[in-house]
This record gives structure tokens, C-alpha cells and sequence, in this order.
């Protein structure tokens, strides 16, 4: 079953889809997209989709500026608006009756990023990322990308982040990334993995790109995350 919720971060509605699967009381994962991307990515989907097979409950949103949720992009993107809009989306869901307490958070590219500073503040039953910059200094534009209007309109400080410090606070994390990424460059996922605490595990995907744009890099990426948060989630096949 899906339902839409609408939510406020910093006076903006923000749109988001819960999924939930048939199990009372499921744990849930809340998914957060990378910076030129929305909650309706077809990896969120696909996430959200099997997340349900196993008895868990996913949430996906669009960031302030982008998809469905109010705000002009260049405007209002900031680092800590986007950690604000997580915020905002994890004390609606855990006001709600029908989910458990057991929670976990998804998030790609810049989404990782934002996953891992609320990860260092709050405990997490389970924490995966892929191709997550440790600092916003490390992502190289590829230039196709440098002449996307929005992005174009976008100050520096705007996104100014770095995440080196208090990462041992993050735990059950699961850090996945494409070794020939041309975006984040792998040595951000051994460095956000070397300072995490522990439980934690490091997927290396031999030659996958930023998106993970070949099947056989998706089929790998999927497999380990829905056994990560199986594993420290709970889950009931279908």
C-alpha cells in the first residue's frame, strides 16, 4: 500500500510516498535522494518495492526544490536544509501509531552525506550509503552537469560540508560505491568507513560508476543492502 504524505521543513511542504508492506508495526527505512535527483528515482523505488517483500515499511521524499515539494532548487538547497528535511520526515513517521520503533535510513550521493550527519546525532538500527562524499569538496561536477541551469545558480557555501569528525558515533552502517566512480572518487567510502563505528561493512563494486549505471553493479548494490537491513531490521520473506 502506498500513501502520500505531506510534510513542513523550515515553512516549505514537502511531498513524500510511504510504503507500507502487510506486516503490523514494520520497522522503516526513510530514503533520501542525491542532489539533482527526487523520492521518485527508480533505486528508490525498486528499494521500497523489496523493502515491502520483506516486512518493511519505506518512505521516499522529495527534497525542498525538487520533485513535488515546494521551493525554487537554486533557492533553497542547502546542506542543512536537506538535513532539516530529513529531520522533518523522521519526526512525522515516528509519531505515527502503525510503524514500529525499529528504523533505518537509505541515502545516495549527497542523500549519503545528509544520512550520515543525522546518523552521527541519532541511533539507527541500520545505515546504508553509496557513492557518499565525506565532504562536499570532494565531488567533482562532471561537465555535463556544470551547464544545468539549477545547478549552475548554486553558491559554493551553499553545500559546504564535511563530515570527518564524530563519524564513530555512526554504527550498522553499509558503505557502497563504485571503485571507477568519476563523481565521488572511491577514497571517500574507505574513509567514511575506516572513522564509522562498529558494526560496519565496506561494499566495493569493481568498476561501478556514480549511478551504477550497469545491471550486474544494481543487482550487487541491491542484494547486500536488503540483507543489511534484513539482518538488522528484521525481516519476513514473502
Amino acid at each position: 500500500m502506498q500513501e502520500t504524505l505531506f510534510f513542513e521543513a523550515d515553512g516549505l511542504r514537502l511531498h513524500g510516498t510511504l510504503h507500507l508492506p502487510q506486516t503490523p508495526k514494520p520497522p522503516f527505512i526513510i530514503g533520501v535522494h542525491g542532489m539533482l535527483s527526487n523520492g521518485d528515482s527508480p533505486k528508490q523505488q525498486d528499494l521500497a518495492r523489496q523493502c515491502n517483500r520483506m516486512g518493511i515499511a519505506y518512505f521516499r521524499f522529495d527534497h525542498r526544490g525538487c520533485g513535488r515539494s515546494d521551493g525554487v532548487f537554486a533557492e533553497v538547497t542547502t546542506f542543512e536544509g536537506r538535513c532539516r528535511d530529513l529531520a522533518a520526515a523522521m519526526a512525522i513517521l515516528g509519531r505515527r501509531p502503525d510503524l514500529g520503533r525499529s528504523a533505518g535510513l537509505f541515502g545516495s550521493s549527497l542523500g549519503g552525506a545528509v544520512v550520515l550527519h543525522a546518523a552521527r546525532e541519532t541511533d539507527f538500527d541500520a545505515v546504508v550509503t553509496l557513492a557518499a562524499p565525506i565532504r562536499f569538496s570532494a565531488i567533482h561536477i562532471p561537465e555535463d552537469y556544470q551547464t544545468d541551469p539549477d545547478l549552475a545558480k548554486i553558491r559554493r557555501e551553499q553545500l559546504t560540508y564535511d563530515l570527518t569528525e564524530n563519524l564513530a558515533n555512526v554504527h550498522h552502517l553499509l558503505v557502497c560505491h563504485g571503485d571507477a566512480d568519476p563523481v565521488v572518487p572511491y577514497e571517500n567510502a574507505l574513509q567514511i568507513h575506516d572513522a564509522a563505528g562498529k558494526p560496519k561493512k565496506l561494499l566495493c563494486l569493481p568498476g561501478g560508476d556514480h549511478p551504477l549505471g550497469q545491471p550486474e553493479h544494481q543487482q550487487t548494490f541491491m542484494e547486500n543492502t536488503l540483507e543489511w537491513f534484513g539482518r538488522h531490521l528484521g525481516s519476513k520473506t514473502s
